[in-house]
């Protein structure tokens, strides 16, 4: 048997010397790394059996890469990854996945009421839209076609009737602040218990913070009473025992004291104790309007958004023992907090040029802005079945974000639902007479496609 002969890369330019140099340090890929040196090497004068020894690649490896680069140049050092196995599962077949996935169990005649990986799999073979197929393949269709398992959650729209006129007045509020006049934003917060709170804190990797899991209460509870200046940013509070409408009474009382020569307009909720005939006839004498927001829409109420932060940087992680302890730290951080306070609203326009609320108008009687070139979101549309959109919330230095969409009685009203229900997967129709398919528990959870089938949703 005669010897084979050797082989060697073509003669190599200086400028593609530098350039396999280049590679064979810089390159990523382990494929490319591994081609240009075995090019490099070959062009140094190297032998296959030399380089396949130094690479511990076969001699045969080495040979089909410098004839490749003999033929293609520097293309031959990229790797030619293929698109592997063709897919099993054509495309109509992943869009009924995904619409399958997307609907409630029940109307398909299933006795659960959420998927998992195995049911789902069980059910598609069982009806014969695929012969097989494996829990890591769903996962992956259902992935890339953008579903992810997700937790339910809920959604309230305010029924109050005059919910137009009450977010005009609150926003109109927070937009002109009236001359001689003082907006406030007031709220009860609490109840504050005497409880191991969870928290966040910056701890080697592995080890949190603990905090004891049982615990008794045996000092009863306090509640908050709190109020937020927007011409200044600062919160004045008390803490009581309970929260009657005598404590309120007795905080209106101290915001009076506090500005005695001006009107006050406070801003809160329609909760009981609120709406008191002796706390109205004691505002209405001492010079104090009562702005109410709209039934289920406390969030207009700036306040808020500072409670939300006062529980999660004075309570988040705290585990008082006492009452005067926990109140000690909730005066600490109002303090720290006024100390760094910051005006609220727009009338502040020299100190902040965006507009805290993007609210959405009614057609026929459009909102009146400080700037002229701000203009108000435009009224959508209400989603099927009175679904209220999702408010758009988040929590800048001078205040929350909304955008605040109005819902009719109408809006929000459950059309019935027939008792035969529309398979998104067939033109057919699957009888169901099952009671938990009700309007009022399943609204929510209808058989909505994720990706448009050629026939309607169910």
């Amino acid at each position: 048997m005669s010897r084979r002969p050797e082989v060697f890369v073509r003669p190599v330019s200086l400028a593609e010397g530098q350039r396999l140099q280049k590679i064979s340090r810089t390159a990523k890929d382990p494929v490319k790394l591994r081609r240009a040196i075995v090019v490099w090497a070959s062009a140094q004068g190297q032998s296959v059996p030399d380089i396949a020894h130094l690479l511990d690649v076969s001699p045969d490896y080495v040979r089909d890469v410098i004839h490749a680069f003999n033929e293609q140049g520097f293309g031959a050092l990229d790797p030619k990854w293929s698109g592997g196995a063709p897919k099993t599962i054509d495309e109509p077949t992943r869009a009924r996945i995904c619409a399958i996935a997307g609907c409630d169990p029940r109307i398909l005649r299933q006795p659960f009421s959420t998927w998992s990986l195995a049911k789902l799999c069980d059910y598609l073979v069982e009806h014969r839209y695929v012969e097989r197929i494996s829990w890591e393949t769903l996962r992956r269709i259902l992935r890339d076609d953008g579903v992810s398992w997700q937790t339910t959650t809920t959604w309230k729209a305010s029924n109050d009737p005059d919910f137009t006129a009450k977010m005009t007045r609150i926003l109109d509020l927070y937009d002109h602040p009236p001359n001689g006049g003082r907006v406030l934003c007031v709220d009860e917060f609490g109840p504050l218990n005497l409880l191991p709170r969870k928290g966040k804190a910056w701890r080697p990797v592995k080890t949190p913070e603990r905090l004891r899991a049982t615990y008794t209460r045996t000092q009863g509870v306090r509640h908050m009473f709190a109020a937020l200046d927007l011409a200044t940013g600062k919160l004045t509070y008390r803490i009581r025992e309970r929260k009657r409408w005598r404590e309120f009474l007795g905080f209106c009382k101290q915001l009076r004291r506090r500005w005695p020569h001006e009107r006050l307009y406070l801003v809160l909720d329609n909760y009981g104790p609120h709406t008191r005939p002796e706390v109205l006839a004691w505002c209405q004498a001492h010079d104090i309007e009562l702005v109410l927001t709209p039934t289920n829409a406390s969030g207009l109420n700036w306040i808020e958004s500072e409670f939300a932060a006062l529980r999660y940087f004075a309570l988040g992680g705290t585990d008082h023992r006492s009452h005067d302890e926990q109140n000690t730290a909730i005066g600490a951080y109002i303090r720290w907090h006024n100390q760094r306070a910051r005006p609220n609203g727009t009338s502040r326009s020299t100190q902040r040029s965006d507009n805290p609320i993007t609210r959405s108008t009614p057609p026929d009687k459009p909102l009146a802005t400080s700037r002229p070139k701000r203009e108000a979101t435009p009224q959508k549309a209400p989603t099927p079945l009175g679904r209220p959109q999702q408010h758009h919330r988040t929590h800048p230095p001078h205040g929350p974000h909304y955008t605040w969409v109005q819902y009719t009685p109408e809006d929000t009203a459950r059309p019935a639902i027939s008792t035969r229900h529309r398979d998104p997967l067939t033109s057919g129709q699957v009888p169901t007479g099952d009671p938990i398919s009700t309007p009022a528990q399943n609204h929510s959870r209808r058989c909505t496609p994720l990706r448009p089938p050629p026939q309607s949703p169910c």
